[in-house]
């Protein structure tokens, strides 16, 4: 009895929740009215016709529009604290992954969201079967003018139940963006990319478009590096530096281990491609790209392997036949001549 108190009353002991004080002090006034006896007074006084709302069939009184806030907030107010509390004994759980805790929790707000509904018809005095007629229209109206909505909430139940994605997962997705996942919502997946972005994705784009996980179903990734090494360079030494770089590294995996092949003999230098495996993708794999291409470089300058920038070698040749070429130079020298007897006389 303790501790479910301790659960209903946690929402007052948190930050920002004056709305849920003040429905408390609400309620604290009526049951100090009701005391006194001069709360049948006050409900007669709100169901008076001069007060009731007729909308067709349906009469809404000040009585009863109070009656739907107050149980809507009460009802929101436990919902809300009821699902965390059980979110968090779900964590307890051992063997429940987060994609079916995050399941569990989303059934239960639909069925909350249901029964809200239900109950504020039945306090306006709304006949269900009303809604049969309607139905079609409404129907219609989520098809149009709501369907991305719709499909953005049922994509992301599909995501839960498929496990296709799953919180802490490293995606990628098809505009070279990476990320991890960091909430399966019900319009939007929150993405938490490596510049610290987080970026709200539809739901829909995660059934609909291709998506990169790196992690489905291991953490292991692939790193390249391509090297060249100038012409005339001991190519067996290039590649057992090329190697020694990779294997020393501490994230780089046994299994599969590192490889380095031969690409081609290229236009200005002989290229190298090398191949290793890190563990654990989630840590980066630009980092370890980066360590191993400088611990290649040191064993490069070490043994005096050259890594070439592109080089090219002009060689002008005129288009002119030598008579003309004569003639020219001729000429040049016939104007040098003229122009310094000008200068002498």
């Amino acid at each position: 009895m303790k501790s479910l108190f301790k659960i209903l009353m946690s929402p007052f002991r948190r930050e920002g929740t004056w709305a849920r004080v003040v429905l408390l002090i609400l309620l604290i006034i009526l049951v100090g009215v009701g005391a006194f006896g001069y709360l049948d007074q006050i409900i007669a006084f709100l169901n008076s016709p001069k007060l009731t709302l007729h909308v067709e069939q349906v009469q809404i009184t000040p009585y009863r529009a109070i009656k739907i806030v107050v149980f809507v907030s009460l009802f929101l107010m436990l919902s809300a604290t009821l699902t965390r509390a059980i979110g968090h004994q779900l964590t307890r759980v051992h063997g429940l992954n987060s994609s079916n805790r995050e399941l569990i929790i989303k059934a239960m707000q639909i069925v909350s969201a249901f029964i809200i509904f239900v109950v504020t018809l039945d306090i306006l005095n709304i006949d269900l079967t009303a809604f049969a007629v309607v139905g079609g229209a409404v129907g219609i109206g989520v098809g149009f003018g709501l369907q991305k909505i719709a499909s953005n909430f049922i994509s992301g139940i599909i995501l839960l139940m498929e496990k296709s994605i799953r919180l802490g997962d490293v995606i990628e997705l098809p505009d070279g963006t990476w990320g991890i996942i960091r909430r399966i919502g019900g319009r939007y997946t929150l993405v938490e990319s490596f510049e610290a972005k987080e970026l709200m994705v539809p739901n829909e784009d995660f059934i609909t478009s291709r998506v990169t996980n790196w992690t489905f179903s291991n953490t292991r990734a692939r790193v390249s590096v391509p090297v060249g090494v100038a012409y005339g360079s001991d190519l067996d030494v290039a590649r057992q530096c090329i190697l020694d770089a990779a294997r020393e590294h501490p994230g780089c995996s046994t299994f599969p281990e590192a490889t380095v092949f031969l690409r081609e003999f290229g236009d200005n230098s002989v290229n190298f491609l090398l191949y290793f495996w890190i563990d654990d993708v989630r840590s980066g794999r630009y980092l370890a790209q980066s360590e191993v291409m400088f611990s290649i470089w040191r064993k490069f300058k070490e043994k005096g392997i050259e890594i070439p920038f592109p080089q090219r070698d002009i060689h002008i040749r005129s288009g002119l036949p030598a008579s003309m070429l004569e003639t020219q130079r001729a000429e040049n020298r016939a104007d040098t001549t003229e122009e310094t007897k000008n200068r002498a006389s």
